[in-house]
């Protein structure tokens, strides 16, 4: 489990004895850096780090002003590491994970990761079960590839009107003319999202918006006329309680 850190700090060499120090440790990874407050923000933001290290006197704006302007809850764990020994009280009343004196030894600064990725990793090893959990995302058709002649035509979905299955082929209509496809009615309809289409009856599939007007019809079923002059039932197996 890699955690992804941002170092902030207005001193080039200390930004890059951090990013050292990081490039050491199969745990962390360097994702960004800023060498000021208003640069940190902007930049945390963006990347929403899992770690932030932290300097505290900085132009601009300092450490405090950085986690303030970030608000709560703050988006990573805090690691501060400043030359100021007479501020970790202040650094922990913001919920900082931990407060490094500089100059930082590669052992301090090896326990440190070693906390963090004992506390972080375990939430993310759960957040990703529970990702890898959840269905896969359905993705709806948006053309169909429709013969024309001798030839094919990809052919957005809007344009479709309504799809009339016979046996094992469909036949599309597209503009008050039919294209001829194999398969299922089942098959297809799996595969248009159910926002823009519907199942009227046994064998017939209608495009929401191809329909000009609904007309009442015996045994509680209702006429469907659609934009290309076609009509066709709406049975009460297949109507939404509501209609």
């Amino acid at each position: 489990m890699t955690l992804r850190a941002v170092v902030v700090d207005d001193e080039a060499p200390a930004r890059a004895k951090i990013r050292r120090y990081l490039a050491e440790h199969d745990g962390l990874l360097w994702v960004g850096e800023a060498a000021d407050g208003p640069a940190a923000v902007t930049l945390i933001n963006r990347m929403r780090p899992d770690v932030l290290f932290l300097d505290i006197s900085m132009p601009g704006m300092d450490g405090f002003g950085v986690l303030q302007a970030l608000g709560e809850p703050l988006p990573a764990e805090v690691v501060f590491v400043t030359a100021h020994d007479d501020l970790a009280v202040q650094a922990f009343e913001v919920h900082a994970f931990d407060y490094l004196l500089k100059p930082v030894g590669p052992e301090r600064f090896a326990r440190t990761v070693r906390r963090l990725v004992e506390k972080i990793a375990p939430s993310m090893a759960r957040m990703d079960a529970l990702l890898g959990d959840l269905p896969a995302p359905v993705h709806y058709l948006e053309r169909l590839l429709l013969p024309t002649g001798d030839s094919a035509e990809l052919v957005p979905v809007a344009r479709v009107d309504r799809i009339e299955s016979d046996r094992n082929y469909l036949d599309v209509y597209v503009d008050g003319a039919a294209r001829r496809l194999r398969g299922t009615l089942d098959g297809l309809q799996a595969r248009l999202h159910p926002s823009a289409f519907v199942r009227v009856n046994r064998s017939t599939i209608v495009r929401l918006d191809a329909i000009t007007e609904v007309q009442p019809w015996p045994d509680g079923e209702k006429r469907l006329v659609l934009r290309d002059g076609a009509r066709t039932t709406w049975t009460r197996r297949y109507l939404s309680p509501d209609l």
